[in-house]
């Protein structure tokens, strides 16, 4: 007999079973008859359609019973039908915490829990390859370049903060945080004070948040899969694709703090939430023999319009993350139209289907604009642009109710649709003039925009097309689109409109990432359902694994083939394939190989674009050097400001003086100033602008006379038929990286013979390189030198020697040498 609390449990969950369904009595006289007559039974024993007979399970009415099931408690489920209270048997534990330990192993499926679990760790490991030149030398360096802007911005938050309840910085962000990418900063700042503030918990964020999202993420992913899949292999393959997906593991790598983790995330959830909503509804069709009563019962769950939130909260956090975030709710909008008439094609009300979707979409919507309206979050037409998607998506959800009402055919509602979409945008741009020109800006700068990798298509020519996408997201790449075939192949013929918002997705990503590789981030997610899926059925086709569930016959009705509905039932209406299964050994042998073959390569890949974006050692030396140098010298910003090449100028300013807000300055002026044949003349356009020079080797060769090739091969210190440089002292030497402190050097004044040559010198150490600085001038009309040198120093004129102290070439001073 069971407790007293174990007792009122189950007899509220049974009357609550009661209240939710009409037919909720003659269902439970159904299980209860049959268990009457048999100890145990199976789902075919009963006359129940799967909806229903899932919902038993799930709320621990029915229990299994090894392959069969039986009543939890007929005698508590008798008096609970019938009205009736039960008292608990004499001696039992009052209110006592029980756990069932045979009921959780029942529940609990391991092997997929332990699949899932060495999946994550495959995601967590996939990001860390760069672990040696992200932490190195005392620093936290972070890849690629704008990093160190979402790292500056954390910084200054903190320092205006007083904790992790000051929301009024948030408030008060300025407005080039608050223009583009807000709640990426807002986030980053919360979880640093959380962590205790201070540089210490910022540094922890910058490193490690990418690796905490991308495991958030791929928990996402699973329950997307399986939502859609039912089967929890293909579930755990999927998020073994994510893990390798080599552009995406870079992207979320260790110390990549950029937008992308945060962009990431909130499109997996907007996913899986609109998936959800999507599925219900469709298990709930499938499992009921009456629409009405399933798209009724689908609208009074309370877990219906809590997912509805959640997905409109995902909308406003997702617009609010990056300055592209409009592009990603075009497939958004795309869906909601495609979705009508998948509705209205299925005899189905497009309103009543889509009001939890239209009720998320709204509340996002409504959000976007507050925040905007009230602490000045993002550019107006971005703030906006969700409530013109909502507005839309009402529009033709309204157009879809009358072209199902009137009953007309479905094929030409697509095509008004997107006249609506049409005027929408024309009335947009009527309307709104100023917004549409800043929308139409944005989108030039960021579709137009060069010189950066990610601009680059993802099926360049210079990987012969076919081998980019292998590069960049993985060998599984083809197969998903091989899957992609069969998604838009299935949603014109049956009522799939999960797999419909997978494919919207996809495809939309796909035709962006052809255009700039950046999005191939972006199209990892639904790629990698979309590969789990074909891989798992790869290895059904050649006999190594059961065919997975959306590939297994079903029949045409709305209810669903009878392998389905007995799934459905069995798993408490998610109806998921059972657990995993070990093959014998041979065939182990041929999964490890496949395995290897779609896994292995990527993950090759993953190192090799991760060293792309990574820091060398020596440029990572190099800042230290110019901190070292700037500490001992007294300089401060912006006389320590860095000119680098414009890929590395954050990290470097950064490092240097914290200031890594922008590297427009090194973008216009570097590539000019290392070609130029006069760098002294560069001194003055300077004008206290620059503190540093550093100059990297690139491709191809610059001519001997170019500011690159003096700076790097000679350090300025003169030959290959050059003069020494008087403006540049290296504080830096390597083969491939030096860097140089912009000082106005020490002028030396003698007299001498007119027309005399006469050279000096001095010997110089920096680093490990030691070399000679040497100029040779010739005395003037007037019989005078001057000459202006860049180090300190004794420097050898002929037989005789002159003292060149820090102070001379820091502040310019003349130093006069008297024969």
């Amino acid at each position: 007999m069971p407790t007293d609390g174990d007792a009122g449990r189950l007899a509220d969950v049974t009357a609550s079973f009661l209240a939710d369904h009409d037919d909720g009595e003659q269902a439970l006289e159904a299980v209860l008859a049959v268990d009457a007559d048999h100890e145990t039974w199976t789902f075919d024993d009963v006359d129940l359609d799967s909806g229903t007979f899932g919902e038993l399970v799930s709320r621990g009415i029915v229990s299994k019973a090894d392959d069969a099931y039986q009543v939890a408690e007929p005698t508590i489920v008798e008096a609970a039908l019938t009205g009736e209270e039960v008292e608990p048997e004499a001696g039992a534990d009052d209110g006592g915490l029980e756990i069932d330990l045979e009921q959780f192993r029942d529940t609990v499926d391991f092997r997929a829990l332990t699949g899932l679990l060495g999946c994550l760790l495959v995601v967590a490991a996939a990001r860390l390859t760069a672990y040696g030149s992200v932490f190195q030398q005392g620093y936290i360096v972070s890849p690629g370049n704008d990093p160190y802007y979402f790292r500056y911005w954390m910084e200054e938050l903190l320092a205006a903060s007083a904790g992790p309840a000051d929301y009024g910085v948030l408030i008060n962000l300025p407005t080039e945080g608050a223009s583009r990418r807000p709640l990426s900063h807002a986030t980053n700042w919360f979880l640093a004070e959380l962590l205790g503030g201070g540089q210490g918990a910022a540094d922890t964020v910058a490193a490690w948040l990418p690796i905490f999202a991308s495991v958030a993420l791929a928990l996402v992913l699973y329950e997307l899969t399986i939502l859609l899949t039912r089967d929890v292999r293909v579930g755990i393959t999927s998020v073994l694709v994510f893990a390798v997906t080599p552009i995406h593991a870079v992207y979320t790598g260790l110390g990549f703090l950029d937008h992308n983790a945060h962009q990431y995330f909130w499109l997996g959830i907007t996913l899986v939430t609109l998936t959800w909503l999507a599925v219900d509804l469709q298990r709930r069709l499938e499992s009921s023999t009456n629409q009405d009563t399933a798209v009724r019962e689908h609208l009074r769950s309370p877990t219906t319009w809590s997912i509805a939130v959640l997905f409109g909260l995902s909308v406003v956090a997702g617009v609010h993350t990056w300055g592209g975030s409009p592009l990603l709710l075009v497939p958004l909008a795309a869906y909601i139209g495609f979705r009508v008439a998948l509705d209205v094609r299925a005899g189905l009300s497009p309103v009543r289907a889509n009001l939890p979707l239209l009720g998320g979409l709204l509340v996002g919507s409504s959000l976007s604009l507050v925040v905007h309206h009230q602490w000045g979050w993002h550019a107006s037409f971005v703030a906006v642009t969700p409530m013109l998607v909502f507005g839309g998506g009402a529009a033709v959800t309204a157009l879809g109710e009358l072209w199902q009402r009137f009953d007309v055919r479905s094929r030409g509602l697509i095509a008004l649709e997107a006249v609506v979409a049409i005027v929408g945008l024309v009335g947009f741009r009527i309307l709104r003039p100023a917004a549409w020109t800043n929308a139409a800006e944005r989108a030039t700068d960021l579709f137009f925009r060069g010189g950066a990798t990610e601009t680059a298509s993802l099926f360049a020519m210079e990987y012969v097309v076919i081998f980019g996408p292998l590069y960049q997201l993985g060998m599984g790449f083809y197969v998903a689109l091989a899957v992609l075939g069969w998604v838009a192949w299935t949603v014109t013929r049956e009522y799939e409109p999960g797999w419909l918002l997978v494919g919207t997705y996809a495809g939309y990503l796909l035709v962006l990432a052809g255009i700039q590789v950046r999005f191939a981030g972006q199209l990892a997610i639904p790629l990698a359902v979309l590969t789990g899926l074909g891989i798992v059925h790869l290895l059904s086709v050649v006999e190594l694994a059961r065919t997975p569930v959306p590939f297994q016959g079903r029949n045409s009705g709305s209810t669903g083939g009878s392998r389905e509905r007995e799934m459905v039932a069995a798993d408490g209406g998610r109806g998921l394939e059972p657990s995993i299964s070990l093959p014998d050994k041979r065939a182990v042998g041929y999964v490890i190989v496949i395995g290897l073959l779609v896994f292995g390569l990527s993950l090759i890949y993953v190192p090799g674009l991760t060293a792309d974006v990574t820091h060398s050692e020596a440029q990572v030396e190099a800042a230290g050097a110019i901190d070292d140098h700037a500490a001992t010298t007294d300089r401060t910003y912006p006389e320590t400001y860095v000119l680098s090449e414009w890929g590395d100028n954050r990290m470097y300013n950064y490092l240097v003086n914290g200031e890594a807000n922008s590297y427009s300055y090194a973008r216009t002026n570097y590539d000019a100033f290392q070609s130029t044949s006069d760098p002294d003349g560069w001194y003055d356009r300077f004008d206290g602008r620059v503190g540093y020079v550093v100059v990297t080797a690139t491709d191809g060769e610059r001519p001997a006379s170019s500011a690159q090739a003096r700076l790097l091969e000679n350090w300025g210190a003169g030959g290959s038929n050059t003069d020494a440089l008087a403006h540049y002292q290296a504080v830096y030497a390597a083969d491939d990286v030096a860097a140089f402190a912009v000082v106005p050097g020490a002028t030396i004044t003698m007299s001498g013979y007119e027309g005399e040559a006469v050279t000096l010198s001095t010997d110089v150490s920096v680093s490990a390189e030691s070399f000679t600085y040497e100029r040779t001038v010739t005395v003037s009309e007037n019989g005078q030198i001057t000459v202006t040198v860049p180090y300190t120093g004794e420097y050898v004129i002929g037989n005789e020697t002159v003292t060149v102290t820090q102070e001379d070439v820091l502040n310019g001073n003349t130093v006069n040498h008297v024969e």
